[in-house]
């Protein structure tokens, strides 16, 4: 694996940035078998000048078991796009299912292992410019599948974990099944987000966390180290 990433990173340029990302994530319990989910997110560009990217992505969850959630959803995800002097937010629009298994256990020192599949059609704003400004135009189809690995470490031992300092680490996979035309690298592997991070766990309802995610991306022509820091916070009501 390791072997695959240095040879990716050496057949093009690689550019190295730093940017800082905001997160919210919510649920909302319906009844025994029904919740919403809802997440928004502000993503900035390199040395956090302004902003690069917004989401807002809600969907409905049907809780199978205990420990095994399906979702489909909606998602709307503003871009900035630079065409030579001209710069502005160009939409994209998703369609998402996914599928969540939570590893729990107990007496030991995490809580759980989520693992998350995810699969989205995307429809991918493209755009031109026309006197000086981007005009929109129509959109490319892309098919992308996401694996992502979560587990929480209590800085405590605890057989029921409901407040207190905790660590998080995860990690998660992007592959392309059908790239746009022109949009997207053109190649199976998209990109790779690893993170860790610091967090509180005030209630069983209200998480806060700090940490660095480390984000690389396959470009089309120029491959990106991303350096992130990321402030989320996780409700579930």
């Amino acid at each position: 694996m390791l072997a695959f990433f240095y040879s990716l990173v050496l057949s093009a340029q690689t550019d190295n940035t730093f940017t800082g990302w905001g997160a919210v994530f919510a649920s909302y319990k319906l009844n025994e078998k029904l919740s919403i989910h809802f997440d928004t997110q502000l993503r900035s560009s390199d040395e956090i000048e302004h902003v690069q990217s917004f989401i807002i992505r809600p969907g409905l969850n049907y809780h199978a078991s205990k420990n095994v959630v399906l979702t489909i959803g909606y998602a709307y995800v503003g871009n900035r796009r630079v065409i030579e002097t001209a710069s502005d937010m160009v939409p994209e629009h998703r369609i998402w299912e996914q599928f969540i298994f939570n590893q729990r256990f107990k007496g030991g020192h995490f809580t759980s292992l989520q693992h998350r599949v995810r699969l989205e059609e995307r429809f991918i704003g493209k755009s031109y410019l026309e006197n000086g400004s981007i005009v929109n135009d129509g959109s490319e189809f892309s098919l992308r599948l996401r694996y992502f690995l979560r587990t929480i470490f209590p800085l405590i031992k605890t057989d029921n974990f409901t407040n207190g300092a905790f660590v998080s680490l995860q990690d998660e996979l992007f592959v392309n099944l059908d790239n746009a035309p022109t949009l997207t690298n053109g190649g199976f592997f998209d990109q790779n987000r690893a993170y860790i991070s610091f967090g509180w766990r005030f209630s069983p309802k209200f998480d806060l966390e700090a940490g660095y995610m480390y984000q690389y991306i396959n470009g089309r022509n120029v491959n990106v180290n991303n350096n992130i820091i990321q402030l989320a916070a996780y409700l579930r009501l």
